[in-house]
This record gives structure tokens, C-alpha cells and sequence, in this order.
């Protein structure tokens, strides 16, 4: 029997298609969140609670006694100018929090897809309340991007203040440049951890025709920046997992000014404490060393911009959630694929009151292209990824598949042998 006979699909596929051409940036959500919740009131029967961490969004379906089971979804963009010729593809423009500048805006990282099926999902739960009995939370988490959403919701009183209660398992899902259709998890590190910094490289401005009355910082940026390159490739055991990558770099306005200083942007990835505190060491190290071989008479300035958690799938968790997964997806689910260099804060709602979490990826691709590439040997060369400006998923089986996801984990939690040996 299909699982969605009782919902109304192609009313999601135009939500989906609304919330991608709306995307707000980071701690920017209001609209998005507007949405989400009037969404939930509409189906009825879901107490609903707004504004936290935020524009953080919950609904909580009680429905007899039993386990209380969390899934999440984020609700944030990015600030990348879509190029996906959709004719729903984003238009808009934000000023981010840090900046203030004017930039474009887009669902670059399929967070429009995440709403889109968990909002599905509740109905579809909804609906089905005779075969399952415990409490349902569906949250809408912001600022996933910036690492700090899932943790502003918890310091806001999530599970004290706003009376969310606390879950027994919490389920959170990712759609990925993967075959459309299929489903993939691991159990234990899922997903690596990350930690951003913003580093002021202090130079002396002067006249683009003297540059030997000056100390340029935009020569001494790309100095550090090459310089960093090295550190995974000579500091690192090649059996880790870690990468290093200057993702912004700003020095001066004009062409014949040399700037007073530039600004990098670094961000790592890790899936070793040891790793972590060993490059963000080596990071600091080279950064000085550069400043010093350049002249500066003041010290360079470090900023933690973001620190995102390693994701460890629950060994007990995942058991179940494998059975499950087999049983639905058949052979287009792989319950063992690589530990991936991504990073979410997901883990913190569960880890902040020692509840055990579970997360999985699903595929975006359209499969006919997806085939091609594959053949072709261009999968990494010619299939969008996250965080691209022609990154859009599929709307279908995309949108079927992270629903069904979603429905499947949350009624194998709800009951079964296997949970009560968890």
C-alpha cells in the first residue's frame, strides 16, 4: 500500500517550490517560519510553539502514552546566486547579520526539500495515529548553516521553557548529490565536524605606486592561503579525514590603493578531536608565522565564527533503523556508505539532554542524469553538489523518498522488539 495515498503530493511539490524561491538567510527565517507554522495549524490537532532559538519552529502531536520521537528539519539558505534556470529558482536578495551587504540568496543545500518533507510527513503521521501510539515533535531548526541554530533553540528553554518534551530518539535526514530514490546511512561517524574562524591579517595601506612604504596584506594573504593548503596535505595522516578550505578572502577597494588589512575566511573539518585541535594549532601557527615574515608590527586577529559537532549515529539506533530502511527501500537503501566531510549541529538536540540520534542522506539527482554521469565516469565534474549555484534536487522521487524516510523511521521508533532493547 503507498504510504502517501492520503496526502496531497502535488500540494507539497507547490510549497516546495515556494519555499525554494522565498529562502532566508541564517537567524533571518521569519517568513520561512511563518510559513512552516501556518502549515502545521492547518492540519490541526499539533500544538505549536514559534520563536525559538530564533525563528525556530515545533509541533508536538501527542497521541497516547508511549516514546516521544523527534524529527528534524533546517530551514536556512545561502548566500549564492542560483543559476539553475527553474522557473521557480530564487530572485531574492538579503542583508546577512554579519555584513549588512546586499547579496543574493538561494536553497543552495536542499533545506527547502528537508521542510517540505518533514511538513509531509506530519500529515502523513497524522493520519496514521490508529497504527502508532506515543507523542510526535517535528522541529524546524534555523541557522544550520552557522552552527549556532540547534543550540539556540536549547539555551532558549527548548525542552525547559517552552515544554517541548524531552524525546526518546531523534530522527534528522539530509538530501544529497546522490541517485535520486535512494537512501544511505552508516553507524557511528556519519558526518564530520566542523569549526570555522575569521582571521584579520593586519597590513600598512599606502599608494598603489610605493608598495615598499607599505606591508601589503593582500600579498600576505596569499601567502597564508597557500601556505595553509599544506597542512592536511604534510600534517595529517593520509587515513584521517580532514580537509582545510579558505573559503573568503578580502583585501582593499581599489586597484591602486594597497589596503591597511585583508580578511580570510578558514574552515575545517574533522572527524578526530585530536585532528581538530592539531589543525586549528596549525592555523594559528602559520597565520603568525606569515605576519612575521612580512613585517606586521600588530598581531593578527582570530574569530570563532562557528563550531559544528562530529555526527555519531547510535549503534542500537541504527540496527533499527537498518531493518527498517531494508525492509522499505530494498536495495536502494546502503547501510554502510562513507563517513562524508559535511557537517550538521543536528546531534546537539539530542546530545544536550543525553538522548542517542540518528541521521541519514538521501539522493537529489535525477537518476537519468545521475546514470549518464555515472557511465560517463563525470560524477564529480558534471553533477551539481550542495552548496553549488545549480545545486535544485529533483522534485520527484525526491520529495516521495525523504517523505517516506522520514514516516518509515519515526513508526519503528514508535514501536517493535527492537526499540525496547535499546
Amino acid at each position: 500500500m503507498d504510504m502517501l495515498q492520503n496526502i496531497d503530493i502535488p500540494q507539497y511539490e507547490s510549497l516546495y517550490k515556494h519555499l525554494h524561491a522565498h529562502p532566508e538567510l541564517s537567524n533571518l527565517e521569519a517568513r520561512t517560519a511563518s510559513t512552516l507554522a501556518s502549515h502545521l495549524s492547518r492540519l490541526g490537532s499539533f500544538t505549536i510553539e514559534t520563536s525559538i532559538g530564533g525563528h525556530g519552529v515545533v509541533g508536538v502531536l501527542p497521541n497516547g502514552p508511549g516514546r516521544t520521537i523527534l524529527l528534524r528539519a533546517d530551514m536556512d539558505a545561502l548566500p549564492i546566486r542560483e543559476a539553475t534556470d527553474l522557473p521557480y529558482a530564487s530572485t531574492a536578495t538579503s542583508r546577512d547579520a554579519d555584513r549588512g551587504v546586499p547579496q543574493p540568496v538561494m536553497h543552495a543545500c536542499g533545506h527547502d526539500m528537508h521542510m517540505t518533507c518533514l511538513l509531509a510527513a506530519a500529515e502523513v503521521l497524522l493520519k496514521a495515529r490508529d497504527s502508532w501510539t506515543g507523542t510526535l515533535v517535528v522541529l524546524f531548526q534555523p541557522a544550520e548553516e552557522r552552527g549556532t541554530g540547534a543550540q539556540a533553540m536549547v539555551d532558549d528553554g527548548l525542552y525547559t521553557r517552552h515544554g517541548i518534551p524531552v524525546p526518546d530518539f531523534l530522527l534528522g535526514q539530509h538530501v544529497m548529490a546522490m541517485r535520486a530514490g535512494t537512501v544511505g546511512s552508516r553507524r557511528g561517524t556519519a558526518m564530520a565536524g566542523a569549526d570555522s574562524l575569521r582571521v584579520r591579517l593586519p597590513g600598512l595601506g599606502g599608494h598603489g605606486s610605493q608598495p615598499h612604504r607599505t606591508v601589503d596584506p593582500a600579498v600576505l594573504a596569499a601567502h597564508v592561503v597557500v601556505r595553509l593548503q599544506t597542512l592536511v596535505s604534510r600534517e595529517v595522516d593520509p587515513a584521517d579525514v580532514a580537509v582545510v578550505t579558505v573559503g573568503s578572502l578580502h583585501a582593499g577597494q581599489s586597484e591602486n590603493v594597497i589596503a591597511d588589512s585583508a580578511e580570510i575566511g578558514v574552515d575545517i573539518r574533522s572527524v578526530r578531536s585530536e585532528t581538530r585541535d592539531k589543525l586549528l594549532a596549525s592555523i594559528r601557527r602559520v597565520v603568525v608565522a606569515e605576519c612575521q615574515a612580512s613585517g606586521c608590527t600588530v598581531p593578527p586577529e582570530f574569530t570563532v565564527t562557528r563550531h559544528l559537532p562530529t555526527t555519531v549515529n547510535d549503534e542500537g539506533m541504527m540496527k533499527v533503523l537498518e531493518k527498517s530502511f531494508g525492509a522499505h527501500f530494498g536495495d536502494r537503501y546502503d547501510g554502510d556508505i562513507p563517513t562524508t566531510t559535511i557537517s550538521e549541529d543536528f546531534s546537539v538536540l539530542g546530545t544536550s539532554v543525553g538522548r542517542p540520534c540518528a541521521f541519514w542522506h538521501w539522493g537529489g539527482i535525477e537518476e537519468g542524469l545521475w546514470d549518464r554521469k555515472v557511465a560517463e565516469g563525470r560524477v564529480l565534474e558534471d553533477v551539481p553538489a550542495n552548496h553549488t549555484a545549480r545545486f535544485a534536487p529533483a522534485i520527484q522521487p525526491t520529495m516521495r523518498t525523504g517523505i517516506e524516510a522520514l514516516v518509515v523511521a519515526a513508526l519503528a521508533f514508535f514501536g517493535g522488539k527492537e526499540v525496547s532493547k535499546i
